[in-house]
Parts: structure tokens; C-alpha cells; sequence
């Protein structure tokens, strides 16, 4: 990607700084400081880090350690690299008075408790003073619009995802496991060149697939049986995002009835997205069709999602938020129904937010039943 659209990236994020009394702003979150960098360093889990990005009014610098470095150097063409020799925290102090910090922003959702402790201790030690400051969604608000170029990576994450879940199809069959299905799913997404998954694959199969977040297990498919699919692939960064239920054998009444309420509660969602549209309205649509079929209180989870460089990211489709939708966003739709007793069915696509109306990035099809 071209150095300038990152550097535009951060001029719209000092922008929404602007008037905040905030001299330096430290990010910490992977997603957005590859967002604003290129640097594709990961944070191996939550109390780790492959790098702090400050953002000054004039000053752009990356902060990472000896494993990372050369990459920081390589990808973040933009930005001044420092290499940190103790831990961040120790070396924090030196880098906020090198640029001259009095009031020091950072992205509360990413620091735990114990970390900002940790910095605080380290600050109040020093000869140098600074004010801790939480900022919240600063560069999510951000990123919350994709440009065309972020819609084509994701477009082809998922073209990568469906060819992958296309060609493991003729194998699934009766007595296969949930584990063995996910796995074949995996190995065919790798071999197509995804760099890595979105999330775990979702394999759940009869009344597991009551499990919105069910984690594949040894469980053998039968006949009749609901066999639920959720899985994502990752490439250059972005998240592809996709479920599809399907049925070992001839789907009996319920699974059809399940089935056709999912899938029209899904039309009517997509239907209603669009430029200017409440995000809470559109979970509504699907929610109250559901209910009415029958199903009330079967539908437990939010309608969608944001994707972008993090799988799950704003905007949030339920009915606990409500977001003004803008064209550019990118959304999940997900309806889903949970029967304990049975199973669970549920279909998901991702959807741009298009200026009239909304644009499916899918090209998987459903069952015909």
C-alpha cells in the first residue's frame, strides 16, 4: 500500500485529536497501528506487544523491541523506529520526554490495569512529567469506513474462503467428525494461500449446532443432522467471515422450517441496509420476522458485525447499539435459530453498505430445500 494513504490514515486521527489537549497519543491496539503504519507485527496475546505507535502533531514514531526491529524498519516506512532494550514500560518515560509529552493519550480498551500501573510507576519515577490519559475509538471511528481498495482485499479473503469450503464439500459424510471437517476446511484454506484463519473454525453438528460459538469436537455427523459451518480466512490483513448450515442426508420438517425462517430473515436484513440506515432497525427487521414464525426468544445473539483488519469491529448490528450506517461500512448478517433439543441453523453474509442499498460480497450459495 501506497506511504501516503498512511500517511493520510494519520492525519485524519490527529485531526479527531484535535481539541483534546493531548500532545502525544499512544497506540496500542495491533489492528490500528498496522492500520496507520503497514507494520504487520503481531502481538502474540493480549499481555505481549509488537510494537507502541506515538503519534505527536508532527512526529511519528514506532517503538518495538530486538524481535521485531528489522520488520518495524522494513514495513512502517513512515515512521522514526525505536528499538526499546528493556521493557516498554521502563523505556516509556525516555521516549514521551524525547517528544516533548506533557499529556499522554492511550487506547484504554488495549491496556490492562495492571499495565497501566505498571507505566505509571515508571513515569512517576522519571524527572519528567506526564498525565495518563484514556482515549477511546479514535482510529476505530476510523476505520469503521473501508475505502475500495480495503472492500477488494476483503472481497477476495472471502472468494478464498468459499473456493475452500466448496472443495471439501464431497467429502462430507455421515461419521465424519466435527474435528476432521474443520480441519479439512483449514488444510483447503492454507492451500489456497490464506495467510491465516479469521477465527477458529465453527464446526458444530446436530444439537451442538445449538452452540453459536461451538468448538469442533468428535462428535460424528448423522443423518438428518444440522452441521453448522462458520469460518474466515485472512489475507493481506483482512477478515472474511462466512456461515452456511447444512444437512447430512434428507433434512427432515423442522430442519426445512428452520431453514427457510433463517434465510428469509436474512433477505429482509440485507434488504433493509443502507446509506443513512439505523444498524438497531436492521437487526429488527430479522428479529421480529424470526419472532413471528415462531421462534422467539431462539435468536439470542446481535444480527452482525463489523470486518476489517480484526474480524469482529464496528459497526455492531443489535439491538443493545445503534450506529447511523455509512457507505463503505462492512457488515456481517448473521440470523440464527437455536433449538437445545435439535440443533441450530444459522447463515451469514457480509454486506458493503452501498449509498442505495447494500452490496452481498458473497457468491456461496444455500441449500435448495
Amino acid at each position: 500500500m501506497k506511504t501516503e494513504i498512511y500517511q493520510n490514515r494519520v492525519e485524519k486521527v490527529r485531526n479527531a485529536l484535535s481539541g483534546r489537549n493531548i500532545d502525544t497519543f499512544m497506540v496500542l491496539v495491533e489492528e490500528n497501528r498496522r492500520y496507520m503504519t503497514g507494520y504487520t507485527g503481531e502481538d502474540s496475546q493480549f499481555d505481549e506487544t509488537a510494537g507502541v505507535l506515538f503519534i505527536t502533531a508532527d512526529r511519528l514514531v514506532l517503538a518495538t523491541d530486538a524481535r521485531f526491529d528489522v520488520q518495524a524498519a522494513q514495513e512502517a516506512t513512515g515512521c522514526e523506529i525505536v528499538c526499546y532494550k528493556k521493557g516498554l514500560a521502563e523505556e516509556i518515560p525516555a521516549i514521551v520526554k524525547n517528544l516533548g509529552t506533557c499529556r499522554l493519550g492511550f487506547e484504554s480498551v488495549r491496556l490492562s490495569c495492571f499495565q497501566y500501573h505498571k507505566i505509571k510507576e515508571q513515569i512517576e519515577k522519571s524527572d519528567h512529567g506526564v498525565e495518563l490519559v484514556p482515549v477511546e475509538e479514535i482510529v476505530e471511528k476510523i476505520r469503521i469506513v473501508k475505502s475500495e481498495d480495503e472492500i477488494e482485499a476483503t472481497r477476495k479473503a472471502l472468494s478464498l474462503a468459499e473456493k475452500a469450503f466448496e472443495s471439501i464439500l464431497p467429502v462430507i459424510a455421515v461419521e465424519m467428525t466435527e474435528k476432521e471437517a474443520a480441519w479439512s476446511l483449514e488444510q483447503a484454506m492454507k492451500n489456497l494461500g490464506a495467510d491465516d484463519l479469521s477465527f477458529p473454525i465453527i464446526c458444530a453438528a446436530g444439537t451442538n449446532a445449538a452452540l453459536p460459538h461451538a468448538i469442533p469436537g468428535g462428535r460424528k455427523f448423522q443423518k438428518a443432522d444440522p452441521v453448522l459451518f462458520d469460518w474466515g480466512a485472512r489475507l493481506a490483513g483482512y477478515c472474511s467471515d462466512t456461515t452456511r448450515t447444512l444437512c447430512i442426508g434428507e433434512p427432515d420438517g423442522t430442519f426445512k422450517k428452520v431453514y427457510h425462517t433463517v434465510r428469509e430473515a436474512q433477505k429482509r436484513a440485507i434488504d433493509a441496509i443502507g446509506d443513512g440506515v439505523s444498524s438497531k432497525a436492521v437487526d429488527a427487521v430479522a428479529r421480529e420476522f424470526i419472532e413471528n414464525a415462531g421462534f422467539k426468544g431462539k435468536f439470542g445473539h446481535g444480527l452482525g458485525h463489523g470486518t476489517g483488519l480484526a474480524v469482529h469491529e464496528g459497526p455492531r448490528l443489535s439491538p443493545l447499539k445503534d450506529t447511523i450506517l455509512r457507505a463503505g461500512m462492512i457488515v456481517t448478517v448473521e440470523p440464527g435459530i437455536y433449538l437445545p433439543e435439535w440443533g441450530g441453523v444459522r447463515l451469514e453474509n457480509q454486506v458493503v453498505v452501498r449509498e442505495n442499498g447494500a452490496e452481498v460480497l458473497n457468491t456461496l450459495g444455500f441449500l435448495e430445500i
